[in-house]
């Protein structure tokens, strides 16, 4: 009796190529802490010149407590400078630009767009948060840790955000989903926005 043939099973598709480890390249970490100092040292800059500051805060949505509903409020977070798609903190951390807005009364309902009613709530939850109307708040900001030794860092400056590792040093991107390669670094990239913070063009100085 014949036995039928069994046909051959097929060879297991190839696993993809992991990501290229920033970690794990020659250099990381020293380029990290460069970054780190260079973060620092454009804190202190844009402090010593008196550069005014923004803030930053964390937007809290509508929720309900106790069975009332509480209004979408900003909770403060620090101060910050804006420096290009950057902000940094007085200490030296470094966030990722998200939004911001101006504080302002919330006024009555009108007829206007969906997107201008949400901007009009946004600017009121700053009012509601403390913030003095006209004042800049930043909020959706996400952190961008300079910590060699630590996984986020590694995630972040592997992934597409502004800041990345790419030939030795950590840089930033000139726009959104641009490659790393020819980039500035991060100590040139702030060197350069301070230097526009504290002697603006066309100051008349």
């Amino acid at each position: 009796m014949r036995v039928p043939e069994t046909p051959d099973a097929p060879a297991p598709a190839p696993h993809p190529s992991p990501a290229p480890d920033a970690a794990a390249s020659p250099g990381f970490a020293a380029a990290v802490s460069r970054a780190r100092d260079a973060c620092r040292e454009t804190a202190a800059r844009l402090d010593a010149a008196g550069v005014a500051r923004e803030f930053l805060a964390e937007y809290v949505a509508p929720r309900r407590r106790f069975l009332v509903m509480r209004p979408a409020v900003m909770q403060p977070i620090g101060e910050v400078w804006r420096v290009g798609s950057l902000l940094l903190s007085a200490s030296g951390e470094l966030h990722e630009l998200g939004h911001a807005t101006r504080a302002a009364e919330r006024g009555r309902p009108g007829y206007q767009s969906a997107s201008r009613e949400e901007r009009r709530e946004i600017a009121a939850a700053a009012l509601r948060g403390g913030y003095a109307i006209g004042e800049a708040v930043n909020y959706d900001a996400r952190p961008i840790p300079l910590d060699e030794a630590s996984a986020e860092t590694r995630s972040a400056l592997s992934g597409s955000g502004p800041v990345g590792f790419d030939a030795g040093e950590v840089r930033v991107r000139w726009r959104a989903g641009a490659p790393l390669t020819g980039a500035p670094t991060l100590a040139s990239f702030l060197a350069e926005r301070a230097d526009l913070l504290i002697s603006p063009p066309f100051s008349g100085e």
